[in-house]
């Protein structure tokens, strides 16, 4: 067998909504892109969505819109992606790391407590596999320390606290205590990259909860003109008669969603519900099939918890860094194509070259150097996942 790791499940329900949007003769951002944006508020309970280009164009637009720059620290996960933290980075502001709990995918919530400062301006949790972190704990830390944030904007003062923008890259169609990703952080970033369970090809969209005293309108309205270059119009908009005048209110980004793309989801977005339920089938065959192998899984379901199962992480239990490479090249000789989530940030030249040193984050060490990430996707057939178990139960 051959056996991708994660490719696009592309039906004709999304071809046909594509073919549509050709035929319309609107292609950049138009209808489909504010229809997309309406469907993923309602999904998420939210008032509003933006669709942009990515979740690291959504990330760091948030940052920008809440004001954080040079002189501010933004804290995030050691383990995980390099957008989460590079958009820190791009908006001048500072990267502060926090190591893993111990055996653990998410951030030791007390170093976390330890690691504001009155410099401190967001925290980016990240929802690692689509299992969200605990937002109930992040709130009770940055409310802790209320007493030292500093506003430095009108809606930092209007939150009054440090604001926990998610990492949600990895969680849409997850929820927590009841409540759907994009509906719990102050701030919620999606990504619909092609090997998202929802995908757009590239793209992404944030979220946020209503903030009393601040204008949704406005918050969508500085979102656009972030996207699209700091103009006052979008080419919806001039498209009026006699409508062609604009402004460049301040010279900005280029990230917006294009309606090729929204249309994209706005199909992926109809067979949802039946993809979530695919992927727990999955994962649940998973579980059940390596079960009395010394491997230690992520949980993807708990009494307040329903992942997304983004991703299956094994970790293989007393093993180091050799052994679980050569696990993968074995499996790659059997057809299956398998990956590692993640690499932490300081084992990167990038961050090295920041001043960041892995001896310091020796949780996040422990948890890479024997995960293991086997393919998770809605075109597995239930004997291509028995398939993937008995392979990796033969090398085990």
């Amino acid at each position: 067998m051959k056996i991708p790791f994660s490719p696009p499940d592309i039906s004709e329900v999304e071809i046909n909504e594509v073919v549509d949007t050709l035929r319309s003769g609107w292609i950049t951002t138009g209808p489909k892109t504010k229809l997309f944006e309406k469907k993923i508020a309602e999904y998420t309970n939210t008032s509003k969505a933006v669709c942009l280009n990515s979740a690291t164009a959504a990330m760091e637009m948030t940052l920008r819109l809440l004001g954080v720059g040079e002189g501010d620290e933004v804290i995030t996960s050691s383990y995980t992606y390099t957008a989460s933290a590079s958009v820190i980075h791009h908006v001048g502001a500072k990267i502060v790391l926090v190591d893993n709990a111990k055996d653990s995918f998410q951030m030791d919530y007390e170093k976390l407590g330890k690691a504001i400062t009155e410099r401190t301006k967001a925290i980016i949790p990240v929802d690692i596999a689509g299992v969200m972190c605990d937002y109930d704990k992040i709130f009770e830390i940055v409310n802790d320390k209320k007493n030292i944030f500093n506003p430095s904007n009108e809606i930092q003062e209007a939150i009054g606290r440090v604001i926990v923008l998610a990492d949600a890259a990895h969680s849409f169609g997850a929820t927590y205590k009841g409540r759907n990703s994009g509906e719990v952080a102050d701030f919620t970033c999606f990504s619909f990259h092609a090997v998202k369970n929802l995908t757009t090809a590239e793209g992404g969209a944030v979220t946020w909860r209503d903030i009393p005293g601040i204008d949704n309108e406005e918050i969508y309205k500085q979102f656009m003109l972030y996207s699209l270059h700091g103009q006052s119009k979008d080419a919806l908009a001039k498209t009026k008669p006699g409508a062609w005048e604009y402004d460049i209110v301040y010279p900005a980004y280029k990230c917006n969603m294009t309606d090729i793309m929204a249309s994209l989801g706005l199909g992926q977005l109809q067979r949802y519900s039946e993809m979530l339920k695919r992927r727990k089938e999955i994962v649940k065959m998973y579980d059940e099939g390596l079960k009395d192998c010394n491997v230690d899984v992520l949980k993807h379901y708990g009494d307040d918890f329903s992942s997304n199962c983004h991703l299956y992480l094994v970790r293989l239990l007393d093993k180091d860094e050799d052994y679980r490479n050569k696990v993968i090249e074995k499996m790659a000789e059997k057809g299956i194509a398998t990956n590692v989530h993640y690499k932490p940030l300081p084992m990167h030249t990038a961050y090295k070259n920041l001043g960041f040193d892995i001896k310091d984050y020796p949780n996040a060490f422990d948890m890479y150097k024997n995960e293991i990430t086997l393919p998770l996707h809605t075109l597995l057939t239930d004997e291509e996942v028995e398939y993937v178990v008995e392979g990796l139960r033969g090398l085990l």
